[in-house]
């Protein structure tokens, strides 16, 4: 695991202060995506995100992808091209092997 830069870093901060996540990994895939629409040269652009909150309970997944742009927003605004998202609750990790 590759250590955050200044996006990333962001993302892990304001993702913990909207859901309190019990599990929450922050990598950065922007290297994955070089020379690509939207990959920017200095890095910090194409993320995978893999959340899980109890305040997705009862969220449906679309809803739960909107919150988590919404609390992003101020980074998508400085660059941030794309989210590769995973957002379940503590229980339906149970049942997604990815997640575990």
């Amino acid at each position: 695991m590759s250590t955050l830069g200044p996006i990333g870093t962001s993302l892990e901060r304001k993702l913990t202060a909207a859901f309190s996540p019990a599990f929450l990994d922050v990598d950065d895939e922007s290297a994955k995506h070089a020379g690509h629409s939207g990959a920017r040269p200095s890095g910090e652009s194409h993320f995978r995100v893999r959340i899980v909150s109890a305040s997705f309970a009862g969220v449906a997944r679309v809803e739960r992808q909107r919150r988590i742009y919404a609390a992003l927003a101020e980074e998508f605004a400085k660059g941030l091209h794309a989210l590769s998202l995973n957002a379940l609750t503590p229980e339906e990790v149970t049942r997604e092997p990815k997640m575990r």
